[in-house]
């Protein structure tokens, strides 16, 4: 495994012998598995400072729903979402937030607010004032695969190399924002599991990330509480299993430790405190 150490401002990612937890915290009403939880800023503070403490290294949080045939919302919408909670987060934790969106006018005020990380779904793709912002304030930016936009992409996906087509995607990617001025070492990228890909393309992908993981960048992962993993136990099982019900929990548990084993640096996930002891168990004995 390939090690990775990203420094910013008064932040550092060790990526040589420790997997990332990245901690999602959405505020919105929609989103697949906890959407109207966090609706308050109140609530989603204390459920923020709970990630921590659970042992979160990053705080992932988004004002946008994308989940398959989703909305698109407005900035306005967005910043009011996020801006609060990030403001009063900031001053309470020492790991770094991350931004979730597309809207570099979103991303702008909540690196105000006090984020450190961009993560943009859309890999620089929705808007263009988003690498020009990346590169002026120096900060990681996470650039995602997505066949198409959340509101279709789950419209018969189809590849003809699954691996090869998302791995040329992030290659282009990766040149747009370079030439932005956004330095190499400053770029992480994450394939887009869930994201305008059937089942099988969701499986194969966690089979074959070592072809992402030689590209020669961090890579992010975000297998949790996904519908492909809901859709496996549905069809196995022989009924309807939610997003948030403990099959699917620990279903998911499976899919991080299969991401982490084949290579990857971070991993994205609702429930830091189930899946923290299981990635410092995969990770001490690989540095065995």
């Amino acid at each position: 495994m390939k090690h990775y150490l990203i420094k910013w401002d008064k932040f550092k990612l060790d990526l040589n012998k420790k997997t990332c937890v990245m901690a999602i915290l959405n505020t919105t009403p929609d989103s697949f598995s906890d959407g109207g939880k966090y609706l308050s800023c109140d609530a989603a503070v204390a459920h923020g400072l709970q990630l921590v403490r659970d042992g979160a290294d990053i705080l992932d949080i988004g004002g946008e729903s994308s989940r398959p045939f989703s909305e698109p919302v407005s900035a306005e919408h967005e910043i009011k979402r996020v801006i609060p909670v990030i403001e009063k987060l900031a001053g309470k934790i020492s790991i770094p937030i991350s931004i979730d969106t597309t809207k570099s006018e979103v991303a702008k005020e909540a690196l105000n607010a006090g984020a450190a990380i961009i993560n943009d779904i859309s890999a620089l793709n929705h808007d263009p004032e988003m690498a020009e912002l990346a590169a002026q304030r120096n900060v990681p930016i996470i650039l995602m695969h997505m066949k198409g936009k959340p509101k279709t992409m789950q419209v018969n996906p189809f590849y003809e190399d699954l691996m090869g087509e998302i791995a040329d995607f992030l290659s282009q990617r990766v040149a747009y924002a370079v030439k932005a001025g956004i330095k190499k070492e400053n770029i992480i990228l994450d394939p887009g599991i869930g994201f305008g890909k059937t089942v099988d393309h969701n499986l194969l992908l966690i089979k074959n990330l070592k072809k992402i993981h030689d590209m020669g960048f961090p890579v992010l992962m975000g297998p949790s509480r996904k519908s492909f993993i809901q859709k496996i136990l549905s069809d196995l099982n022989g009924e309807k299993i939610p997003a948030d019900s403990v099959k699917t929990n620990q279903a998911t548990l499976a899919a991080v430790a299969v991401s982490v084993i084949n290579g990857a640096h971070i991993i994205r996930v609702h429930d830091v405190s189930s899946i923290m002891p299981m990635v410092q168990i995969i990770n001490a004995i690989q540095n065995v």
